[in-house]
């Protein structure tokens, strides 16, 4: 179990103490909080590990919690108390049903988000949507950081070294790497599975996500990822993304971006508004 924290004093405990029976690890990765969340996490978990950050950003925390993970299953929660520990086996299971990859998905039927605004939904949706035409996949929730995989398809996401400090700003370090996670995923030729997820709101705090910054940094990992050449290794037994004739991938390509931006602008400034000016209570999509 890999735990990303910054200053989530007031959430962490929470998290940690609703975490189902029968977890072997559980790692937690700081980015050098300064309001004791370490010290609040060894006091609800008494076995935990802490490992601290040499860089910055939430992807680099994630990567760091794989690589110190030791089980043959990984799985990452945030710690802000916004995803629910309980849907855990929903994460094993679907590995133990063959995937290799697992994403949460507020999108699926018995999914759904009190949290997401009207502008990150429209967001969402055009990288979805980008997604699945560039890489001949289904996925419904591309921005969501629930997720698992088994430790064995650890290497085929490339992922850089994420305890070298003299990296500096390293791509996949900050939250596009939700993104880069599941575009590598998908041409690497893993088995990939989603399961139903329900967002709530955070717990206590301020999000640390920026909503245009970072989803334009997830739009720009998913054009470079997605038209660059599928990974070279591949395991024996994934299977085979749908085959794209290479003389439609252009067409394919600009027709997604065009359609994406005509989303982009004719949708943002209405539900701007609208998230300035409504503040729902529930919503399931």
């Amino acid at each position: 179990m890999v735990v990303p924290t910054f200053n989530e004093v007031k959430n962490v405990g929470h998290v940690l103490s609703s975490l189902p029976d029968g977890i072997d690890e559980v790692i937690l990765v700081d980015g050098h909080s300064r309001d004791g969340t370490v010290e609040a996490a060894r006091e609800a978990r008494k076995d935990i590990k802490v490992v601290f950050q040499t860089r910055r950003g939430k992807g680099n925390a994630m990567v760091a919690g794989f690589y110190s993970a030791s089980g043959d299953r990984i799985v990452a929660i945030d710690a802000d108390g916004s995803m629910e520990p309980a849907e855990i086996p929903r994460f094993l299971q679907a590995m133990d049903d063959g995937a290799h990859y697992v994403r949460g998905s507020r999108f699926m039927d018995a999914g759904g988000s009190t949290d997401i605004t009207p502008v990150r939904y429209a967001g969402n949706l055009t990288l979805n949507f980008l997604a699945n035409t560039m890489c001949g996949t289904r996925f419904t929730d591309l921005c969501y950081g629930f997720v698992a995989f088994r430790r064995s398809v650890l290497d085929l996401m490339r992922f850089p070294d994420p305890f070298n400090e003299h990296l500096g700003n390293v791509w996949g370090d900050g939250f596009e790497i939700e993104t880069l996670m599941a575009i590598r995923a998908a041409k690497a030729g893993l088995k990939i599975a989603e399961v139903p997820s329900f967002e709530a709101n955070r717990l206590n705090g301020v999000s640390n996500l920026h909503t245009f910054r970072d989803g334009a940094r997830c739009l720009k990992t998913l054009v470079a990822e997605g038209v660059a050449p599928r990974t070279m290794s591949r395991i024996p037994e994934a299977a085979p993304i749908p085959a794209i004739d290479r003389s439609e991938v252009h067409v394919l390509h600009d027709g997604a971006l065009a359609m994406g931006r005509v989303i982009v602008e004719s949708a943002t400034g209405v539900l701007q508004r609208a998230a300035d000016s409504t503040a729902p209570t529930r919503q399931v999509l």
